[in-house]
């Protein structure tokens, strides 16, 4: 019996770029949650529009959507 070898879309380098991807997207996520307070009636407008939040976590998501982008892009090595 010959086995014959499966050839895949995606090689171990692509998966990797994938998961680094996917973490990043992640932390992003993460750091845009948060805020509550801790009276309900009260509006904290440092704690909604924060950096953090604004700026820092939405361009964490972008880069996290170009390294995807990257990886299933990305030819494998012959």
């Amino acid at each position: 019996m010959s086995q014959k070898k499966i050839a895949t879309i995606f090689t171990k380098e692509n998966y990797k770029w994938m998961a680094i991807g996917a973490a990043v997207i992640i932390l992003g996520f993460l750091l845009m949650i948060g805020g509550k307070s801790a009276d309900p009636n009260v509006f904290n407008k440092d704690e909604v529009y924060s950096f953090r939040r604004i700026t820092l976590a939405p361009l964490l998501i972008i880069g996290g959507l170009i390294i995807e982008i990257y990886a299933i892009m990305k030819k494998p090595k012959d």
